[in-house]
This record gives C-alpha cells, structure tokens and sequence, in this order.
C-alpha cells in the first residue's frame, strides 16, 4: 500500500475518497491519475484480500488502499467517511462505487455459465460465443434466463453475435455441464419440477440490486427500484458527493445498464477535477 505524497503547496491537497473498490472505481483512479490529479485519493475496499489490480493501483503515489475497510457512514456536513472498522477519513468529495449485488441467491452451478448485468459484460460474453463457435462449427444455441432490461440488453448482445436465444423467465434450480467437452460453458438448466432446457451456452441476466446503503447515512436521495439517484454528470443530491458504477441510478435505470464503467468513470473524473478546481474546499479535522 503506497502513501500519498506530501504536497508541497501551502494550499492543502484536495482529498478525494471513493467508496468501493470494483471495476468502476478502479476505472476513475485511473482516469485521475491520467488526468494528473494533484491531490490524494483512498480507496474503500470491503475485500480483505489483495487482488492484482488493486495492488497495481495501490502503487501509484497519490493512492491509498485500505483493504477491509468499507464505507459504513457518510456525515455530508463534515464531509467524513467511517468505515465499519471505525476509521474515519476527511474528503473534499466523495465518490460513491459500491456496486451492486443479486437479488436472488445464486442458482446452483452459475459459475459454471455466463452472466449479464452491466453493459460491460458484452465484450465477456463476445469473447465466449466466439470459442463456442469455433468449437461447435456451427452456430450456437443460447438459454437466457432472466427478466427485465439485463435480459432485453443480453438477447440483443448474443443475437447481434449469432447466437440463437432461447430465453425463459423462469427461475431454474440448477445450471449443468455442457457434454460437448471442458471448452464449452455451461449448456443446461434444470427446473424444480425436474424438467430441463439445453443449448449450447447458458447466460444469467437476472435482478440485480444497487448496494446504496450509504445513501441514508448522507440523506442522498435514492431512485424508486434503487440506486443512488445522480444527474448526468454524476453529482448526487448532496453538495460534495458522486456515484458511479451499479451503486447509482439515472432516471430510474441503473447505471451499469447505461454507461459502461470505463465511460462512466472518464466523465466522473473530468467532473471531479474541475470541482476541485474551482469549488472552495473548507477545512475539516482528520
């Protein structure tokens, strides 16, 4: 974990904290740092572990990663941060990347299949269908599960790949192995009254929640089906703070659904440098 360089201007670093530490966030820090951002940014991961990309991030010099440390509370007048661990940190804005979560609990074998759920999982799945294809010599024959905008964005994908969907909104009990061989994914579903489905690929487009648990603690204002509500360049209802990624909500529709992650996170950035820029920061006790 690498500590922020001190500064050496008398007019104090501006402090970004970002809450959460998946795609999105990963993506704005490093929008930041190719933006040159002058100031520090710590990153609130809930992972105990210690994956490559978060290391890599960790080594940039205005970067802190505090592993295990998620965000638990929000107090917007002060602009401070507590972990659940009780650590509390100072920021001058906030961003908020928390993600999202399943709504059910995960169908037996999922692992072994596809998944949809943001508008980055399109490449995935592209790259996939191209090895089923090119395995099969034919081409494939898709089993969607799901409903809603995940699942209308998921056929779109695997038509637009030649993939032929065959797509159920019932909720299986079990994905099964393919039988053409361990290069294939996942090619079955069975349901609770033991009847079944098969293709050539299976894909879970199923509800997913926004993880906005945060929003109370700052009295952010929140979307109707979830999310943290923001306006189109990522502010949130309260001065100070941001969303992006799967924890926020655009008119209604979760973002992940909208904007993918990389997208989302350039703009955030663009946003947050000229905040820091131009707004004027009041000082708050560490």
């Amino acid at each position: 974990m690498s500590a922020p360089a001190p500064s050496t201007s008398s007019t104090p670093a501006p402090r970004i904290v970002i809450a959460g530490a998946g795609p999105a966030a990963q993506a704005l820090v490093r929008q930041l740092d190719g933006a040159r951002f002058r100031g520090t940014i710590t990153v609130l991961s809930n992972r105990d572990d210690a994956p490559a990309e978060l290391l890599d991030l960790a080594e940039l010099p205005q970067v802190s990663v505090r592993f295990g440390q998620p965000a638990s509370f929000i107090d917007a007048d002060s602009r401070t941060v507590t972990t659940a661990d009780g650590m509390e940190f100072s920021y001058d804005e906030l961003v908020i990347a928390t993600g999202s979560a399943p709504a059910a609990s995960p169908v037996a074998g999922a692992g072994r299949c596809l998944s949809y759920s943001t508008i980055d999982d399109a490449a995935r799945i592209g790259d996939a269908v191209k090895e089923v294809t090119r395995s099969l010599g034919r081409r494939p024959l898709g089993i969607l599960v799901g409903t809603g905008a995940a699942a209308g964005q998921a056929e779109a994908v695997l038509r637009a790949r030649g993939v032929r969907p065959i797509r159920t909104t019932v909720r299986p009990t079990a994905v099964v192995h393919s039988i053409a061989g361990a290069g294939l994914t996942a090619a079955g579903i069975v349901f609770e009254d033991g009847s079944s489905m098969n293709g050539d690929l299976v894909v879970l487009a199923e509800e997913r929640v926004s993880r906005d648990g945060l929003a109370a603690s700052a009295g952010l204002a929140t979307a109707p089906n979830g999310g943290i509500a923001i306006t189109k360049d990522y502010r949130t209802s309260v001065p100070g703070v941001w969303a992006i990624g799967d924890a926020a909500a655009f008119d209604g529709v979760r973002l992940g659904l909208l904007v993918a992650a990389a997208s989302a996170a350039g703009a955030c950035a663009t946003q947050l440098m000229t905040a820091v820029a131009t707004e004027q920061r009041v000082p708050v006790a560490a």
